[in-house]
């Protein structure tokens, strides 16, 4: 069970539309967004659409974005944050819910916990692996987590805002272009 002791009881935090060529695999909802009940509805997913160049409309268009999250519910607090996403959560659904989706997709592969999962050849570090990012293409682009708690990587690897981020929004711009 998910985040016990919370106000309301937990649900599945995710946006799938069968027709979305543009996956983004991220950790799990925040507390914020399990109370919402809306992917992304905090800082980071402000973030991250800055960081993908979409509009709030683009965003939150099933049918152009699928959301889903290694861990599907809020997993609770931890002294540092929040806790890992729920483990059983990636394995019983991810390969139905990407089963449904155009083989033909950009996967946004985000944070440790997904890269660990779906990058098989990732780096020693994160850091090596989203500096590695164009080698996971056409299909795969990987990023760190767009936490407000990740400035101090963001300030120390100031290429990825300088030149990851608008090769990736490149190659997004081409996979959404595709008829």
């Amino acid at each position: 069970m998910c985040a016990e002791n919370l106000d309301h009881p937990p649900r599945p935090v995710v946006q799938v539309g069968t027709q979305a060529r543009v996956v983004i695999i991220g950790q799990a909802p925040g507390r914020r967004v399990h109370e919402s009940g809306i992917p992304w509805d905090d800082p980071s997913g402000q973030t991250l659409r800055r960081w993908l160049n979409l509009t709030d409309e683009q965003f939150y268009d099933p049918n152009t974005v699928a959301l889903v999250p290694m861990g599907f519910c809020y997993p609770g607090s931890a002294s540092s944050g929040d806790k890992p996403p729920r483990p059983e959560c990636a394995p019983l659904w991810h390969e139905e819910v990407l089963g449904h989706l155009p083989t033909d997709r950009l996967e946004v592969i985000i944070g440790t916990f997904a890269q660990k999962r779906y990058i098989t050849d990732r780096k020693k570090t994160l850091t090596e692996t989203v500096a590695n990012w164009a080698s996971y293409l056409p299909g795969r682009v990987v990023l760190p987590h767009p936490s407000p708690r990740n400035q101090h990587w963001l300030t120390k690897n100031p290429w990825f805002e300088t030149d990851t981020l608008p090769a990736v929004q490149r190659r997004l711009g081409e996979v959404l272009a595709r008829p």
